[in-house]
């Protein structure tokens, strides 16, 4: 086994855990956002745009592809701390077949599916030949996208999250140059962003795949593990599915919101453009306590050690509440040079200034929502993160963000509170199940 998370302190498991883990998340926005900063030295706004709207959209799939593989993480991880190495090869070899299946098909249907995609992201007509083929060449390799994230979903399941940040930092170093190499000398447009990316997550898979040949994890895959068994696939999909889904809707919330600043003008919408960028960077650490409490308290329940999970889980929620107030308190000091090192325009750094301190509020509840996300995923409950966010978003979020944008047309300040007042509604949702579910005796040792 790669790493025991049931023994010794909980608190530095969790960080010992979630470290590695935070910086894959980094590395990973960096990777993102590479393509964009390198394009804007040698192409012109066109394929800017299209290099823009196409990382949109990938990252969105590879979101979602992330959220289907969490069932897999908490499967591994659940029978790597009952000891049951058989059932761990098991679910390794299910969650092969089953993502073979899930690449082939998607690699399938977004390549018959790229004009419409184009078309329905509203991509201005001078970037659509560019975003079509930014699109063309990183679904074709949709296999090699599925593979890294499904190897790093199976390491950090054995506990491991320090391999997976070593395959994506190979993979950001050799974007980088690659899309020198291609976009700068070669001169091949969003074209070149593309093939950069791809062949940039090919590299990280292929030395993954090396790194594998190399680890002693005490589980011995046999072809008879890649049989699909329909009550391993069911409890893979069943907390694979919902957690993908839920983050598939988190981001057409964020487009929809995006959407709503288009239409008050140029100026709100580079506003709110600036804020989610930087919003995004400083999400990092809530993001990674998800996948860390899922991981932790998954093999911890495997092991027939329930208390440790609710452990995690408190600890972690500690963590990110005391990170998100120091991080509120520091932006609401430094809001307008924090929004200024992105634009120089006075009018943009006063909306972004506007909405960023409403919307900072929202790092304090948004990492107690996303640590007990984790904690019923463990539980093979991600069901729930699936409703509270839905509820918050359809409820609170994009209609609250609406709602403002036509009451206050000259300020963001009311728009930005829509974030965390949707964040507070899921954290009741998600204390009021967990109050359920302890009643009900389902955190109690068996």
């Amino acid at each position: 086994m790669e790493k025991n998370l049931t023994s010794g302190s909980v608190f530095k498991t969790i960080i010992t855990f979630a470290l590695p883990y935070l910086l894959s998340y980094f590395l990973q926005t960096l990777y993102g956002m590479a393509d964009l900063f390198i394009a804007g030295q040698f192409i012109g706004v066109d394929g800017i745009t299209a290099v823009a709207n196409g990382s949109q959209v990938l990252y969105m799939l590879t979101v979602v592809i992330v959220g289907l593989a969490m069932g897999a993480t908490v499967t591994i991880g659940r029978a790597v701390g009952a000891n049951r190495l058989d059932r761990a090869a098991e679910a390794i070899g299910n969650t092969i077949t089953l993502f073979a299946g899930v690449a082939f098909v998607l690699t399938a249907v977004l390549l018959l599916s790229v004009d419409g995609i184009v078309a329905m992201i509203g991509t201005p007509t001078e970037a659509v030949d560019g975003t079509a083929q930014y699109l063309t060449i990183c679904f074709i390799g949709i296999p090699f996208i599925v593979a890294y994230n499904i190897i790093s979903s199976i390491f950090r399941g054995l506990g491991d999250s320090k391999s997976p940040m070593y395959f994506i930092a190979v993979a950001c170093v050799c974007n980088i140059a690659l899309d020198y190499l291609f976009i700068g000398y070669f001169q091949l447009g969003p074209s070149g962003a593309a093939l950069g990316t791809t062949l940039a997550q090919t590299i990280s898979v292929i030395v993954a795949f090396v790194a594998i040949r190399y680890k002693r994890t005490g589980i011995h895959l046999h072809a008879g593990n890649l049989r699909p068994h329909r009550d391993m696939l069911g409890g893979i999909l069943t907390i694979g599915v919902p957690t993908a889904v839920q983050d598939g809707c988190i981001q057409i919330a964020f487009i929809i919101i995006t959407v709503i600043a288009n239409y008050r003008g140029l100026n709100d919408a580079a506003a709110v453009g600036v804020v989610e960028k930087v919003i995004s960077m400083l999400f990092l650490v809530p993001s990674s306590m998800l996948a860390t409490v899922s991981a932790v308290s998954a093999q911890n329940i495997g092991a027939g050690k329930p208390e440790r999970a609710v452990k995690t889980l408190k600890y972690a929620t500690a963590i990110t509440v005391a990170y998100g107030i120091i991080i509120a308190v520091i932006v609401e000091l430094t809001a307008s040079s924090i929004v200024g090192l992105f634009t120089t325009d006075a009018t943009v750094i006063l909306l972004g200034t506007q909405y960023i301190r409403s919307y900072i509020v929202d790092a304090i509840f948004a990492g107690v929502h996303f640590c007990f996300s984790g904690f019923f995923a463990a539980y093979g409950r991600s069901y729930i993160g699936f409703i509270h966010n839905i509820i918050a978003i359809t409820l609170v979020r994009v209609p609250g963000s609406y709602i403002a944008s036509k009451l206050f047309p000259t300020t963001l300040f009311p728009m930005g509170i829509a974030a965390p007042a949707g964040s507070l509604l899921s954290v009741i949702i998600c204390l009021g199940f967990y109050a359920w579910l302890k009643r009900r005796g389902v955190f109690a040792a068996k």
